[in-house]
């Protein structure tokens, strides 16, 4: 385990990205971490052969969380369709071309088939809060990834990121604080503790 700049990541990938198959890299960290924008920098610096994989297509929806009672706890790690990322993530090793869900933050819903992976991409960065987790069925990921990255941001960092993020979806102050220390936290300490070691840490992306 090694930490490592943006730069030296990126390099580092395009070092080790020379076999004939597709390179799957994983950036893992809590919410409020910045994984999107690391993700964004590295597939900036890799250029038009990298893409970004994001977990949060793989969101349950709205009605399948009241139904389990998880709603409240949405973004926590059974929320998720861990299974089906990693079909998602075979398929990304099988298939020239794949189709993918998004999430579209503002409507909080899935979006099927909202991103492509194209033919002539040979990098994918996956990102997510549990890729790393070492709680099943999370653990059945760590296999298929070629290198591993782990985001760390002091909790206090996180906290007001997370507050913010709610703010800015114009909840109340109190709401927000609420929201954030009730449940963004939990994720995050989640992720923390229980995430396997990574290959590379990255202690703020940029």
């Amino acid at each position: 385990m090694t930490s490592i700049s943006v730069e030296q990541l990126a390099k580092e990938i395009t070092d080790r990205a020379t076999g004939d198959g597709r390179f799957v890299v994983a950036v893992a960290g809590p919410p409020g971490a910045g994984k999107s924008t690391l993700s964004e920098a590295l597939v900036d610096r890799l250029g038009d052969i990298a893409a970004v994989l994001p977990m949060d297509g793989f969101h349950m929806d709205n009605a399948d969380l009241i139904e389990l009672g998880l709603l409240p706890r949405k973004g926590a790690p059974e929320t998720f369709h861990a299974e089906a990322f990693g079909e998602l993530l075979s398929d990304v090793r099988t298939q020239d071309t794949v189709d993918y869900p998004t999430f579209d933050r503002s409507m909080d819903r899935t979006v099927p088939n909202g991103g492509r992976i194209e033919q002539h991409t040979r990098i994918i960065v996956a990102e997510g809060n549990y890729l790393l987790l070492k709680d099943k069925p999370w653990d059945r990921l760590a296999s298929m990834f070629d290198m591993t990255v782990l985001l760390e941001v002091p909790r206090d960092v996180l906290e007001a990121r997370l507050v913010q993020r709610w703010l800015d979806h114009d909840m109340s102050e109190a709401d927000a604080i609420a929201r954030a220390r009730g449940n963004d936290m939990v994720n995050v300490d989640t992720v923390i503790n229980r995430s396997g070691t990574p290959d590379f840490r990255v202690g703020e992306a940029g």
